[in-house]
């Protein structure tokens, strides 16, 4: 058996693993409810009910989504070494690199097919709503999916060396860090400090760009998408997530597990 071959057996495993879980299932539950809510919300504003109703979707898929990454993520893994069914499948001819690549591989097949899923109930919405489905909608939701993926690994990467909660707490602040580091770096770059715009400046660099992701308000205010909006996180974020998994399975590799 290949190497790629024990990563799918791994990743085949952790996906039906993660579908029987019922916090799974109850948050996709609260998603799909927020959607329609959206439907209430978008009723109290006399304009503009169309787009308050698609971003309310929209910011409910990458809410849920995003809870599911860290929360499901983080406590896989640890359910493996907590009962200590991870000396027994590491007796086994897979090597600690493929256990955790099957791990990740696993959990965002799992998150793609929940996305599929909100992404139906999105669309269903909005069509009985009557709010028009565009490009920049498949555009938009697709980014979500490449943005998961990328929470995922950094779930991943936190889990790897340190305890359920903590990889919890990290990867949600990090997540947070990476949707205001646009934001940090435009405010350090107004101040009269050298020290205050190179840190900012650094720290944009270090920390994952997570906006770039966000094209909410172009597919619901139906503004054009270029190409390079979406290709471009396209490549950043295979680029980013595949050093964080680099750096997980580096640290996985080394960690005693007594």
């Amino acid at each position: 058996m290949s190497a790629l071959q024990r990563i799918a057996a791994v990743a085949g495993n952790t996906m039906r693993e993660a579908i029987r879980s019922r916090v799974l299932y109850t948050l996709l539950f609260f998603a799909v409810g927020i959607m329609s809510l959206g439907v209430l919300l978008s009723t109290l504003s006399y304009v503009e009910q169309e787009r308050i109703l698609q971003d309310v979707g929209l910011a409910a898929m990458r809410l849920f989504g995003v809870v599911i990454a860290i929360f499901v993520g983080v406590g896989l893994l640890h359910k493996e070494i907590d009962r200590r069914t991870i000396h027994t499948i590491l007796s086994k001819p897979i090597s600690r690199g493929e256990f955790l690549l099957g791990k990740y591989a696993g959990l965002v097949a799992t998150l793609w097919l929940l996305v599929a899923v909100m992404a139906l109930a999105f669309a269903a919405v909005s069509l009985l709503a009557g709010a028009k489905l565009h490009g920049g909608h498949a555009a938009a939701i697709g980014l979500v999916a490449v943005e998961l993926s990328l929470v995922v690994a950094i779930a991943t990467l936190f889990s790897a060396f340190t305890t359920p909660l903590l990889a919890s707490l990290f990867s949600c602040g990090l997540f947070l860090a990476g949707h205001l580091s646009r934001d940090l770096r435009a405010l350090g770059a107004q101040s009269d400090q050298a020290l205050v715009r190179d840190t900012s400046a650094a720290l944009y660099r270090v920390l994952p760009d997570l906006q770039g992701f966000d094209l909410g308000i172009q597919a619901v205010h139906g503004l054009p998408i270029a190409a390079s909006d979406v290709w471009l996180p396209l490549v950043y974020g295979a680029g980013y997530t595949g050093l964080l998994l680099l750096g997980a399975v580096a640290i996985f590799e080394r960690r005693d597990f007594r």
